[in-house]
């Protein structure tokens, strides 16, 4: 009975450890390809700043300049957002975001990232939006489109 608890124990161990490695090594990012918001806010204010492109792979295109591609978790934009990319060279400066909620839960950084990785781009980054795009964008003054 004792073996039995102890061999279902570690079992249940193994399970957990197997689980959370599998999802630490689900992001596609690495932490240098993590842009913090007042950086690119800094740039976009910057009227000699080379600007990046800048895509919106959520709901809205709230950051100023951005493309609005729409949730990629869907097929429809993902493809969108593969059309768009195409036409881009492989060193474009590219920055993501999606801010619907944290990384944790969001539909669509992890596909748009893959896309990224996969396509061979070399500069591309993910907006670090720990809460949401209203309160680590809009609600502290950062640029946003009209």
């Amino acid at each position: 009975m004792k073996t039995r608890f102890v061999f279902s124990l570690v079992a249940l161990i193994v399970t957990v450890f197997a689980f959370s490695s599998c999802q630490m090594g689900a992001d596609p990012w690495k932490n240098n390809q993590l842009m913090e918001p007042a950086e690119l806010a800094r740039i976009l204010n910057d009227p000699a700043a080379t600007k990046p492109a800048v895509f919106s792979i959520g709901f809205e295109a709230d950051i100023k300049g951005s493309v609005e591609i729409g949730p990629v978790k869907d097929d429809a934009n993902l493809q969108k957002f593969k059309d768009a990319l195409s036409k881009l060279p492989k060193n474009a400066n590219i920055v993501i975001y999606c801010g619907c909620c944290p990384f944790t839960h969001c539909p669509n950084v992890r596909p748009a990232f893959k896309l990224l990785n996969e396509m061979g781009f070399t500069n591309h980054k993910l907006l670090n939006l720990s809460n949401n795009i209203k309160a680590d964008w809009i609600d502290k003054g950062y640029p946003i489109n009209q």
